[in-house]
């Protein structure tokens, strides 16, 4: 069984049905993947492709969990390596770590050989000029990069709304349960800003013994929230896979101040069930799943909450991306 973000998920998700259908292992499927995704140019908020931070920069996360061990890889703010994915897989498999960062995480990717790429591509390039040709103000322009960020960074509107980070969790045959993201994160973040993609217990946690669960959206609110470690706890404690995504709605419904947008919870249970809600989505929401007795991956809609009324204006940059198509 594996479920997939909406299209994000959609060039990887064949694979990784078609490996657990030959039995291949959880964490092994999920990764291969994943890195069909971190390879579509097509994908704009996912590896090679994806959207540059303020900077013009674009960096990675990713993270992996294998639920029998609870060992967890993950990387953040990687720059220059075209499959974060694997990176992760081998912060679990090589070190005593679970997550590393920045120039670490870089460092660890070539020691590994890793293999680096230009992650920036023309569409993206061009959003980012416009953005900084739209919205930094001309004495700003003239001493770029040494202008204070914190303002450009609350102004800046993801180019890409209603995209997402892609994560996959999945059951093998052997009922090894894993869990799997893959980012290039919100569009003209800060430097270094992290989602909640590599935060185990906050963007993806799996447990073999009860279920899994993975989010994409506003990471800022999943972390806040621990959401995915709350949902496999909730389920731990006796609830339905239904049962516990709901609770943890009610987790975000708490949630004051801040960054407060969509958030899409994707979780299974160790029985084979699955639990799909869009907080604050919209109808052309969507996610993958496939089972054994599927003959391929079919999307379904998940269910639609509303927890806010006051959804984020677009930017005048924002606006001209819808028209150029980018």
């Amino acid at each position: 069984m594996i479920i997939v973000t909406n299209n994000e998920g959609g060039s990887g998700i064949p694979t990784t049905a078609k490996l657990l259908e030959q039995g291949v292992a959880s964490l092994d499927a999920i990764e291969a993947g994943v890195r069909l995704v971190e390879a579509d140019e097509a994908v704009r908020t996912v590896g090679r492709g994806g959207w540059p931070n303020l900077l013009g920069e674009v960096e990675l996360d990713a993270s992996v969990m294998d639920g029998t061990s609870l060992r967890t890889g993950a990387v953040g703010a990687l720059q220059g390596f075209l499959h974060p994915v694997s990176v992760a897989r081998q912060v679990l498999e090589r070190l005593p770590h679970e997550l590393l960062v920045g120039e670490g995480a870089m460092r660890f990717a070539a020691e590994i050989g890793a293999q680096a790429g230009e992650l920036l591509m023309p569409h993206a390039r061009t959003a980012w000029r416009h953005w900084f040709e739209d919205e930094v103000s001309e004495g700003e322009r003239n001493r770029w990069p040494d202008v204070p960020m914190a303002d450009l960074c609350r102004h800046a509107i993801d180019p890409e709304v209603g995209r997402d980070t892609t994560v996959f969790i999945s059951q093998d045959r052997a009922g090894n349960i894993a869990a799997g993201t893959s980012t290039s994160g919100w569009g003209w973040k800060y430097p270094g800003r992290l989602g909640d993609s590599p935060v185990i217990g906050a963007g993806s946690y799996a447990d073999t013994r009860y279920g899994a669960c993975a989010c994409t959206g506003v990471g800022e609110m999943s972390i806040r929230a621990g959401t995915a470690r709350a949902v496999v706890l909730y389920m731990k404690m006796g609830m339905s896979v239904e049962e516990a995504v709901y609770e943890a709605v009610a987790d975000m419904r708490s949630l004051k101040g801040g960054l407060i947008g969509r958030v899409t919870i994707h979780a299974i249970d160790a029985a084979g069930g699955h639990k799909v809600v869009a907080v604050n989505g919209t109808p052309e929401n969507y996610y993958w799943i496939w089972r054994d007795e599927l003959a391929s991956p079919i999307s379904c809609r998940p269910e639609i909450i509303a927890i806010s009324d006051d959804p984020a204006p677009k930017s005048t940059a924002h606006r001209r991306y819808e028209q150029m198509g980018l």
